[in-house]
């Protein structure tokens, strides 16, 4: 399944956010009036782009918007861009305000890479020396766009200009994220997959890491064999490794019954882990997790959901963790649980730790941001498959694999 790049669309109110994102789609998606403050919600459009793949294109609230409910519409927008990837930064009559400059700043600290867009430029043309100053100043794309007065081509041409524009943001940000096998499978490898279907298994289908993995170690060329737990003994017989499988990757609820039946000679991990390398935050994991060790009696622990879904008794992070991190301490801990990406209303300092679901379901960026305010005030982090096998005793075994790189030899 592909990742889907969030592309925000943000300026003052009037300055024709709306108008470029039906200009993008090619459809009226957003409402466009001369009345400030008429997008109130981000609202979002899936469109794909050639050289990215498929994309959320977001309408956004003015950030100058007042009073009681603008301020609402304002602080919507801002939570937004812990969820965007792009952002396209509209202004216009060559006035580059306090409101762009410090959306500018938030967007820097979230390392967000945007492009810069003089508005209405039917009205008044974009200045040189401003789109110099501008493009030195935040190292980024400066341009002008005019949607009045266009013929076909005139138009196509623009549309054009925007599209490579975004797609060249699109190339900072696209080496952060590996492929969940990249460096560790070759082609003609074989990968046990171990998936176990159980009460907290989707209907009728595999979970979107299992998914992945499937299609990424089709795409190198590599041979994948799925099977549950059950099946796993059958495939060592006499602890022998017939087939020659090169990896086995289960989930990671499953470690501990999973560990006993696989050969120590043969290369385990889990499928949250390798989202855990291959997001990027695979390091801080690493230097985070031995921190359980250091709990005491009523620490707080963060727990972190990517998505919301239903909770059942056998919910791995919101039942079976939890009552890991209890067994294995000994301690008496508390837990908060915050999913999707809503915002963490508690100060973050309070926690003892933060531990992060294999985060599937958003971009590297978004986990990146997702963390940094654990990170940057010391808050050791880990996720769930670090967090299980560092509990059941297999921490080094299952990092392993990880770290070591075919290439390299």
């Amino acid at each position: 399944m592909s990742k889907v790049t969030n592309i925000a669309f943000i300026g003052k109110r009037n300055e024709g956010k709306s108008s470029l994102v039906n200009f993008l789609l090619g459809q009226d998606s957003s409402i466009v009036s001369d009345v400030p403050g008429t997008t109130a919600d981000p609202v979002s459009r899936r469109m794909e782009i050639f050289g990215i793949g498929p994309c959320n294109i977001i309408d956004t609230a003015g950030i100058d918007d007042t009073g009681e409910l603008g301020s609402k519409r304002t602080k919507k927008t801002y939570e937004m861009l812990a969820k965007v990837d792009i952002a396209v930064l509209i202004f216009s009559q060559n006035d580059f305000t306090s409101f762009e400059r410090d959306m500018m700043g938030k967007l820097s600290e979230l390392s967000v890479p945007v492009i810069i867009l003089h508005g209405h430029s039917d009205l008044e043309s974009l200045d040189s020396g401003v789109a110099q100053e501008l493009s030195e100043l935040y190292r980024c794309d400066v341009a002008e766009v005019t949607l009045k007065g266009l013929s076909e081509q005139e138009s196509l041409e623009q549309k054009e200009l925007l599209l490579s524009l975004i797609v060249k943001a699109f190339s900072t940000i696209k080496g952060r994220e590996l492929e969940m096998f990249e460096g560790i499978v070759s082609a003609g490898d074989k990968v046990l997959l171990v998936c176990p279907i159980d009460s907290e298994a989707p209907t009728g289908r595999l979970i979107l890491p299992q998914v992945n993995a499937i299609r990424n170690l089709l795409d190198v060329n590599a041979m994948a064999m799925v099977v549950q737990p059950s099946e796993v003994p059958a495939l060592f017989p006499d602890g022998k490794n017939t087939f020659g499988f090169s990896l086995v990757v289960t989930d990671s609820q499953a470690f501990a019954k999973v560990n006993g039946m696989v050969p120590d000679d043969i290369p385990l991990t889990s499928f949250s882990m390798l989202l855990a390398r291959s997001k990027g935050c695979f390091e801080k994991y690493v230097e985070g997790t031995p921190r359980i060790d250091s709990l005491r009696d009523g620490d707080r622990i963060l727990m972190l959901e990517s998505c919301t879904h239903h909770s059942s008794c056998e919910d791995i992070g919101r039942v079976k963790i939890p009552a890991l991190f209890r067994k294995y301490t000994g301690r008496k801990l508390s837990f908060d649980f915050v999913s999707g990406l809503d915002a963490i209303n508690t100060d973050i300092r309070e926690y003892a730790m933060v531990v992060q679901c294999g985060g599937c379901m958003v971009t590297s960026k978004q986990l990146w941001a997702r963390l940094q305010p654990a990170i940057a005030n010391g808050v050791p982090v880990t996720n769930y498959g670090m967090a299980i096998a560092y509990m059941n005793g297999i921490f080094d075994r299952t990092v392993a694999p990880l770290i070591y790189d075919k290439n390299a030899r």
